[in-house]
């Protein structure tokens, strides 16, 4: 079975498209247990693309983004009349994924006081409108997901244990980015040609610099984290070569505690000399080095003398008046 849109291969990763696979053409329930930012609705809708259920709907609902008072008419719907303001009939996240698929994530948010009414559906496949005596069945294959430990919860007693028993029938762990780091160049050149293509840019080129830098970082905010500073570097960069702000990659790299800070110097040295050359030496100007790096001139001359970079060859130009000695002096 093809589980196309997934990147990676490390094993950490394809541990995860094994369960995948094994679990697409079951109708059980499935838990989906992450960070922030690992891909949860992702893996969701792989497995719905992937199971029998893949021409029905897929509908997702966050939550801890409704408020609790509305929850219950988003999951089930409610009549008209069944509270103030409730004006007309309208169908809930369960009837519009008849036939589908249901991903309720970060349901550790979900209220006890609805926990029952959903345990009954999972159970059942039965659940009543708000404002209804009326019974209506439930064909919903539900994916659950959230960011929070349900097995302390449920020692808490702030979620029901038989509804963490009935979610969990098939758990699985998305590991976070910094366990899989092997992936992160894959993952960089996918999100590099997708905001490429989306802005009418031709970026062919990641600098190893670059490279190296995104590999050392820890990643907190995960692959939602790295997709944001790949788009934002696709953006500035107005060549072939990705070209990220530098002050970005400095914050990245002050992020970093566990690698060598010499390796980390010469990654970013790597990456200023790519665009020195990339733009014929030119510091300043509207098509200079600096601005390709998104920092004022004296920040990148600033940057060139800590990192050795203050002699310049055969050929030089500076898009400024002044003296190139002088600008490149302590």
């Amino acid at each position: 079975m093809a589980i196309p849109d997934l990147i990676g291969s490390s094993e950490r990763f394809q541990a995860v498209l094994d369960d995948v696979r094994v679990v697409a053409g079951v109708g059980c329930s499935v838990l989906l247990q992450g960070e922030t930012g690992t891909g949860k609705e992702v893996i969701a809708h792989a497995i719905h693309d992937s199971s029998s259920r893949q021409t029905g709907p897929f509908v997702g609902l966050n939550c801890a983004a409704i408020p609790a008072a509305l929850l219950e008419s988003e999951l089930f719907g409610h009549e008209k009349g069944a509270f103030t303001g409730a004006i007309a009939q309208t169908i809930g996240r369960f009837q519009a994924a008849h036939g589908g698929t249901l991903f309720l994530d970060e349901i550790g948010d979900l209220p006890l006081e609805l926990q029952p009414k959903l345990l009954r559906v999972l159970q059942d496949q039965q659940y009543e409108r708000l404002g209804s005596t009326r019974t209506l069945r439930a064909d919903v294959r539900v994916i659950a997901a959230t960011n929070q430990d349900l097995s302390r919860m449920v020692e808490q007693k702030t979620f029901r244990a038989d509804l963490y028993y009935r979610l969990s029938v098939f758990p699985i762990s998305l590991p976070p980015l910094r366990k899989r780091k092997e992936d992160i160049p894959s993952l960089v050149h996918y999100f590099n040609r997708r905001f490429s293509r989306q802005m009418g840019k031709s970026i062919d080129q990641v600098p190893d610099g670059v490279m190296d830098i995104l590999k050392a970082h820890h990643w907190p905010g995960n692959i939602r984290e790295l997709q944001n500073f790949i788009e934002r570097s696709v953006i500035v960069t107005q060549g072939p070569v990705l070209s990220p702000r530098i002050t970005e990659l400095n914050l990245l790299m002050q992020a970093v505690v566990s690698a060598p800070p010499q390796t980390l110097s010469d990654a970013e040295r790597a990456h200023i000399l790519g665009i020195l050359k990339e733009t014929n030496w030119t510091v300043g100007g509207p098509d200079g080095a600096a601005a390709r790096l998104g920092v004022p001139r004296t920040t990148l001359i600033g940057r060139m003398q800590k990192l050795g970079i203050s002699s310049r060859p055969s050929g030089l130009r500076l898009a400024s008046s002044r003296n190139a000695s002088q600008l490149l002096a302590s």
